[in-house]
């Protein structure tokens, strides 16, 4: 992994002028009606005041478009349950009471499935008090079937950093499917960092939806999100591995059970039919989801998010509990938008039945794209120079297997 510091020149538009002005100050004075997401380059005056402390410097790619990637630390602890510390706790005081063993990732280590482990990160928060966070598996950690959440002291939610925390930053890991091999500094998460409300109504977003086209259907806004379903047609276009009914229109991907383990930090080392199985499309343009198997699918809209605005993939109705679909739901600026190398990109859908089988249906709703706007447009956009892995995508598995 390349290291190194990441040099940025904040350009905040309300930034005051002169010695000492200092970024995150500026932030706690924000105008109420200053609401978004923070760009790359407010995350790097974030970090570079402090807001944002690392144990060692970023790593060169590790600021995204809207987000922070997140890097394991030097030991995991494997624990006997999955837990929220609540008010009044932290989380080193929840491990030890829970932990079982600990694990040194400086070598690297292997996470085994169907167990639970607790890894400080190398990232930890001094955040104003205007500034809030949310984190999400990043996609190829969703799409390799590793279950991960992160986790603040006295929380009583994963993924959620309240305005003005000040403390460390842990992940929880439970890998599904496969077992991974991880390190200290592999990166499975990612960061929004946020001032205040920024999400779309339902009348903003379907006035963007008609500037724009945020997907390929013309009635696609649904209150405050827009909805996403899954396709299962057929992907006419994808050559299956040899032995796998070589040329047959496929809808996704089944993982296989029992296979050897994945590198998470390993880019293009496995073969797909070693891990993965070939979905054939049917007639019927269904599929029965078979309980605790995990699915790669991809949806029927190509989706672009605009320079100016920022995605996450929620559900579309958790009363619906049948299934879980999409673990990693952040989509940068810039993903799938012509101005950044795409022509419109489809969400690739991470699904996993539960109890009982499931029948899916082609043009299924399964989720839904919320909107949100930038404090700023990104100094570089998703796909657009920075070695985005999903630009463009239909129908694709992590970039750990080779194409």
């Amino acid at each position: 992994m390349t290291t190194g510091q990441i040099i940025y020149t904040p350009r905040w538009p309300w930034r005051q002028t002169g010695i000492g002005a200092r970024p995150w100050l500026v932030a706690q004075s924000l105008q109420a009606s200053e609401q978004g997401i923070l760009p790359d380059r407010m995350i790097a005056a974030l970090a570079e005041d402090g807001a944002i402390v690392a144990v060692r410097p970023f790593a060169t790619d590790q600021i995204q478009p809207a987000s922070l990637d997140l890097r394991l630390g030097a030991v995991a602890y494997r624990v006997r349950a999955s837990f929220l510390p609540g008010p009044g706790a932290t989380v080193a005081q929840r491990i030890k009471e829970l932990k079982l063993h600990e694990i040194v990732l400086s070598n690297g280590a292997v996470l085994e499935t169907g167990c639970v482990y607790i890894v400080p990160l190398l990232e930890r928060l001094a955040l104003p008090d205007a500034i809030a966070a949310a984190a999400n598996p990043k996609s190829s950690t969703g799409r390799l079937d590793v279950f991960t959440r992160v986790i603040a002291d006295e929380t009583r939610g994963f993924d959620r950093i309240e305005a003005g925390y000040r403390g460390p930053l842990y992940a929880e890991i439970s890998p599904k499917t496969f077992p991974v091999l991880v390190r200290e500094g592999s990166r499975l998460s990612q960061m929004r960092f946020r001032h205040g409300d920024s999400t779309l109504d339902a009348a903003a977003l379907r006035a963007l939806h008609a500037r724009e086209r945020l997907v390929d259907a013309a009635e696609a806004v649904m209150g405050e999100g827009v909805a996403v379903s899954v396709d299962l047609s057929g992907f006419d276009a994808i050559t299956v591995p040899s032995g796998w009914a070589n040329g047959a229109a496929i809808v996704g991907y089944r993982a296989k059970r029992h296979t050897g383990l994945i590198d998470v930090d390993r880019r293009g080392g496995y073969e797909v039919d070693e891990f993965w199985e070939p979905v054939i499309a049917r007639s019927e343009h269904n599929l029965i989801l078979d309980p605790d198997e995990f699915y790669i699918l991809a949806s029927k809209e190509a989706v672009q998010v605009p320079p100016d605005y920022a995605a996450e993939m929620v559900p579309f109705d958790p009363l619906v509990g049948e299934f879980r679909v999409h673990y990693a739901g952040f989509f940068d600026p810039g993903f799938g938008y012509a101005g950044a190398g795409g022509r419109g990109a489809r969400a690739v859908l991470e699904v996993r039945s539960r109890e009982v089988p499931f029948i899916l249906e082609h043009g299924q709703i399964v989720g839904r794209l919320v909107f949100e706007k930038m404090l700023a447009r990104p100094e570089r956009l998703y796909g657009a120079g920075i070695g985005s892995n999903y630009q463009a995508q239909g129908l694709k598995l992590s970039k750990h297997f080779r194409a």
